[in-house]
């Protein structure tokens, strides 16, 4: 890996990223340059986070050591993107690489923002947090097979990779980045649905999610479609057709079709 590594933004996610690597010793901290905005989070990561990195608070002078590092992670809030000041130290176009993990921003808006950097946009989602994401990467027309290579290697640890046009990557975002959070108001609404029945809101929360992992194990591990489950478990007028009757009724369907259509448009306005 690069000498030098920046993490612009150390949130949730860029640590996600970035912890596995030093736990595996594939990079070293004292090789890794991170950029906070407050100095609430500076006193936090430095008090709080395993492993001892150099950080920085952005307004603080000598912040600008992050434009020496060949490699720069952006994982600010899509709205901070304007209040990140690009200091060229480096103008070596051939090696300097910026991987960004801003929701809805574009190749074009990143190669304009930070010229003599090749660009590479990737959309992650929360799971990467226990090892577990799911990561799409677009590639910039100019990034070289090394720096294709590393970006890989940078998520590899915690994530399983998908490689797309960008003009894929905003619905792959509103499946897999919303999209827990719609599987958490499922899980919610569902456990409610126990409460309501009698039984005690932890248990039928823990009966929800037990449910459904064995659900996804079973079409995993037996390659059934999900039509055929539908059909395995429902009989001539039980109590499954009545329930998605029900569902049917309500459009729920259509309702979540439309909720990730929503969430693919509204990360294209970021563009």
């Amino acid at each position: 890996m690069p000498r030098k590594i920046a993490v612009i933004g150390f949130g949730n996610i860029a640590k996600a990223i970035i912890t596995p690597l030093f736990d595996k010793k594939l990079l070293d901290p004292r090789d890794v340059y991170c950029l906070v905005n407050t100095k609430k989070s500076l006193e936090s990561i430095r008090k709080n986070y395993k492993y001892d990195i150099n950080i920085f608070q952005s307004n603080c002078k000598d912040s600008g050591i992050i434009w020496d590092c060949e490699v720069k992670l952006l994982s600010v809030k899509p709205q901070q993107l304007k209040n990140i000041t690009v200091i060229e130290k480096n103008s070596n176009n051939n090696r300097n690489l910026l991987v960004s993990i801003l929701a809805g921003v574009s190749l074009e808006k990143l190669i304009r923002t930070f010229p003599n950097h090749k660009c590479v946009r990737v959309v992650t989602n929360i799971p990467i947090t226990i090892g577990k994401g799911l990561t799409g990467i677009a590639w910039g027309d100019e990034t070289t097979a090394d720096q294709k290579q590393f970006t890989k290697r940078f998520f590899e640890s915690s994530s399983k990779i998908y490689e797309f046009s960008e003009d894929l990557l905003d619905i792959f975002l509103a499946l897999t980045s919303s999209g827990p959070a719609i599987i958490a108001l499922i899980i919610e609404a569902l456990s409610d649905g126990g409460l309501t029945g009698g039984l005690q809101k932890k248990l039928s929360e823990e009966l929800v999610m037990e449910m459904i992992s064995g659900t996804i194990s079973l079409i995993k591990d037996t390659n059934i479609t999900t039509a055929e489950l539908k059909n395995m478990v429902t009989s001539p007028g039980g109590t499954t057709i009545s329930a998605l009757r029900v569902l049917e009724n309500k459009s729920l369907r259509s309702a979540l079709i439309e909720a990730v259509v929503s969430a693919s448009i509204r990360s294209k306005e970021f563009h």
